[in-house]
Order: structure tokens, then sequence, then C-alpha cells
């Protein structure tokens, strides 16, 4: 296959982008690539694999008993390809069982509302009754604490409500442009209100719903608009004995609006959960031995940990099935490789990447013998740019291997060569810490950070599966051929030039972040 390839060369990387111009599929006869490609493409998993893990156990929340069950499934699956699996303690979290959510509207009309518990919220303990009221305008801590008593037995609404849920991008389709100016003017005005009454009581989010929930408030009530339609952010809970609940932009707002013209909401909440204690929290780790330099590893990566207010499926199910089936995949057509082939699918990243922390902690022998990581973490679209992540000598590597892949893999895919650092934000910062060569596979968006990051709506029908099965094809190719290749991804760093780190982070070297191994830990 003639290949074509463009250099573009910026202030901080060298850009390659690498196009097909003959129709030719593959540049090499290496059979095992194409057998790769059959399997992966012709005879793939990835389909009944998602359907399993997202509709049948669901989310993955860190210390729950769905992680638990997610762990145990990934391991047997494992284990049904011929593959050691194990699910390996790294420490402790807040333990928590979610159950059910209803919230209903009872005053002045009768409606059931959107929305459910945060994560790690009390639960309700039967069906509580109150009306709903708004922070008030004071004007500093004095008078904040001399109203607080009113909250005894209320709802209290602690977000902003947005004059308008539809997004911003229909607005500038449809609207006058002075129609949506004077939108995104009151917008803003209400923000600014919004803003005022939460600095005047002179706490902070934690403290204020602590401050609520000793003053003997029934409840808390938020809202956290993604900006797209029907869709919210959902997070977790700071109360230790009032439940937290979330509501869609849309049922907030009318709550909202009912308070604030003095119509006397009265809301009816019913969330079922548990508060478990401390709970072992596991990542699961498997491998294909290496036969020839079994100490030196290519490691597939992806956590296994979600936020629950969806199924977790493009955060992070989809990177997960990728690396699942990209094992499963080798392990068909490559059950002896050069080098130790593993996966590890972390817990705990969206506390703030503890799981693949703990275990670069714990494998200094693994993080010294790795010749490449491959992660994956943003959403279900085709892999669409690889950075060097500031390593001088990748890119040769890269140039190797992406001149024996198929056409349908590379066309689309952007080399940065050599890249910037990337501190934190996914599991592949863990180890480029330490130096090792570890590279983000970066998905297409697919409206990932507007409609399925952390929201409600990150659900199975979000999934693209031909891209998905591109990913995991693309995944086992590389693996291979890092596994196959004479040499050893060499560590050398480039210097980093002021101006390139994004938000101002502080030139040079990412350092290593000592993983939380306990929820007491985090709170430090």
């Amino acid at each position: 296959m003639i290949m074509k390839r463009l250099l573009v060369v910026t202030a901080s990387s060298v850009v390659l982008l690498t196009n097909t111009v003959s129709g030719q599929t593959f540049a090499t006869n290496d059979s095992t690539l194409r057998r790769i490609w059959s399997v992966g493409m012709d005879s793939s998993l990835v389909y009944p694999l998602a359907q399993a893990l997202l509709d049948s156990i669901g989310p993955r929340l860190t210390g729950t008993p769905n992680q638990r069950a997610a762990n145990e499934w990934a391991v047997a699956k494992y284990a049904g390809w011929g593959i050691p699996a194990r699910a390996v303690q790294y420490g402790t979290w807040r333990g928590w069982r979610r159950g059910s959510t209803h919230i209903d509207l009872t005053a002045p009309r009768v409606r059931s509302l959107d929305g459910m518990m945060l994560a790690w919220s009390p639960g309700s303990k039967g069906s509580i009754e109150g009306n709903a009221i708004l922070l008030p305008e004071v004007s500093d801590s004095i008078a904040f604490a001399k109203w607080l008593p009113q909250v005894r037995g209320k709802f209290v609404l602690t977000s902003a409500a947005q004059p308008s849920c539809r997004p911003d991008s229909q607005w500038r389709q449809t609207a006058l442009p002075e129609t949506f100016a004077k939108m995104q003017k009151e917008r803003s005005e209400q923000m600014a209100d919004w803003a005022a009454r939460l600095r005047n009581s002179r706490l902070d989010q934690i403290e204020l719903v602590r401050a609520l929930e000793r003053a003997g408030a029934a409840g808390i009530i938020t809202s956290l608009w993604s900006g797209g339609w029907g869709v919210t952010k959902v997070f977790q809970a700071r109360t230790e004995s009032a439940p937290t609940v979330e509501l869609s932009c849309e049922d907030y707002g009318l709550v909202f609006r009912l308070a604030h013209n003095r119509q006397s909401p009265r809301l009816r909440v019913q969330a079922d959960a548990d508060l478990l204690g401390e709970v072992p929290v596991s990542n699961v780790i498997g491998e294909i031995k290496g036969s020839e330099k079994p100490d030196e590893y290519v490691l597939l990566s992806a956590h296994f940990d979600s936020w629950d207010g969806s199924s977790g499926a493009t955060d992070n199910g989809t990177g997960t099935i990728t690396m699942m089936e990209a094992m499963r995949i080798l392990k068909s057509v490559y059950p002896r490789p050069k080098r130790t082939i593993m996966v590890g699918h972390w817990s705990g990243e969206e506390q703030g990447l503890n799981g693949s922390r703990a275990f670069a902690a714990d494998n200094a022998a693994v993080v010294k013998g790795l010749q490449a990581l491959f992660n994956q973490d943003n959403g279900t679209g085709r892999v669409a740019t690889i950075s060097m992540a500031g390593l001088t000598r990748a890119g040769e590597f890269f140039g190797r291997w992406f001149a024996k892949l198929p056409s349908e893999l590379t066309r689309n895919i952007t080399l940065v060569i050599p890249g910037i650092p990337g501190g934190g934000g996914s599991d592949y910062a863990s180890f480029l810490c330490y130096g090792a060569p570890a590279f983000n596979l970066t998905s297409l968006s697919w409206d990932y950070g507007t409609y399925t990051w952390h929201t409600n709506r990150d659900t199975f029908d979000k999934i693209i599966f031909d891209e998905l099965r591109m990913n995991a094809t693309l995944t086992a190719m590389l693996a291979y051929l890092a596994s196959e290749d004479p040499g050893f991804i060499s560590r050398e760093q480039r210097v980093i030039p002021p101006g390139s780190q994004p938000g101002g982070l502080p030139q040079g070297w990412p350092t290593c972040t000592r993983p939380a191994r306990s929820s007491a830990e985090s709170r430090r």
C-alpha cells in the first residue's frame, strides 16, 4: 500500500497525518494482523459484552455492589477465554447501595418529577414530605444564621435555575439575535444573583449542606444542567443524614419558580439507599504471559468504575469493552506473545485515578518494563488522535506500526509528535508521570461532554458499535506490534516549552500523585 504522510509542525508538536492513496487495505502480508482483523471485525463480541455489562450489571460506582459484581463478571469472562485474571485489592472506599428514587410534587399540583438521588446520599428511610424553599437573599453570615432555623422539615433548593433548558445551539440557529442576547443576559443575571446568595452565607458548598442538615432540613435539592436536552450531571452527595436528590433542568425550574413566587411547592421524596461503611475496592488485572521477554509489558488500560447517574456506557463501559475484546482477540490469534500483555480495569478513577495510581506504585517492575500502555476513556467514537505524550522517540515506533495497519483504521487518526505529557484526566497519567510510555487513544466526541460524560443519559443506546469494534481491533493490533517490536521505547523526554501546558500548569514533567487508599485519605 502506498502511504502519504504530511508533517505539520506547530510550536509544541509535530503532527503526523496518515492517509491512504490506494484501495489496498493492508501494506503487509503479516498473517497475525490479518487474523486480528478477521476476528475483531467479522466475529466481534463487543455488542454482547456491552449488553451484559451495561444492561444487566449497570453503573459501577466505586464501593458499590454493582462494582463488585462487574469485577466478578470480568474475571469470569477472562477465565472463559483462557486468560488468567483476578481482582486485586488496593484499598477501601465508602460502600453504598443505591435503591430506587421517587420524587413527587404534591402541591400546588401533582406531578412526578424527573430526578434521582446523588451518589453516596443517605436514604430517606421511607417517604418524607415537606415544602420546598430557596436559599435566602442575605447580606452576610449573621443574617444567614438567623434564617437557618426556617429550614427544619423543608427541602432546600441549593442550585440556580436556568431561564431556558433549550441548548444554546438551538437558540443560535432559530432565535433572533436580540432574543438570544436577551436570554443570555437574563441567565447571567440569575447566575450572579445565586452566586451572591451563596457567597453571602460565607460557607463553601460542603459547609453549606452540612449547615442545612444540622438545622433539620428534610433534604437537599440540586440540579446541574449539562447544556443539552434533558441532560444533567449526576455526581455525589455531601450530606451525612439527609437525602440529596437532583432534578432535571426542567423540573428543577418548575419547583424553583413555585418557591420564588411563594406558591408553596410541596415535595414527597422516597430514596432507598444503604451506607455500607468502608468496603474493599479492587482492580481487575489479566495477563497473557510473554514467551521471550516476560518481564517487559504491553498494558491495555481502561477504568472500570463509573458514576451512577445512568449505565456508565461511554464513561467508561466502551473503554472497558475495547480492552476486553482486544484481549480476547489476542488470546485467540496470538496466544504466545513475545512480551507479556496485561490488561488493567481500574477502580476509583473518578475519585482521582486511585486504582491505577495504586497499581503503578505497587508494581515498580511493570512500570520499569513497560514497552507501551494503551488507554481509552473518552466515549464511543473511533480513535482520532494519539499523542506521543512528550516522549521524543515514541513517534518512530508508531510510524513503523502504522505503516503495517489497514487503512480503515489509520486514515482518520492524527499522531501528535512529540506531544505534551498529560498530568491527569485519565489513567495513562498514572504511568506517564514515571516517564513510562503511556498513550491515550483519544476518540471522536459524539457530543460526549454534553450528553454522556457523567450524565443521566450515559446509556447503552449511545454506543456506536461499528466504531467500538474498530477501536478494539486497532488496540489488539497495536498491542501485537508493540509486543513484537525488536526495540524498546525510549523514555527520553522533550523539553516542555513555555506556555504549552494547558490551564497555566507548571512547566516540566508531571509528578506522580500518591493514591488515596481509603475514603478517609481522600478527605485529608
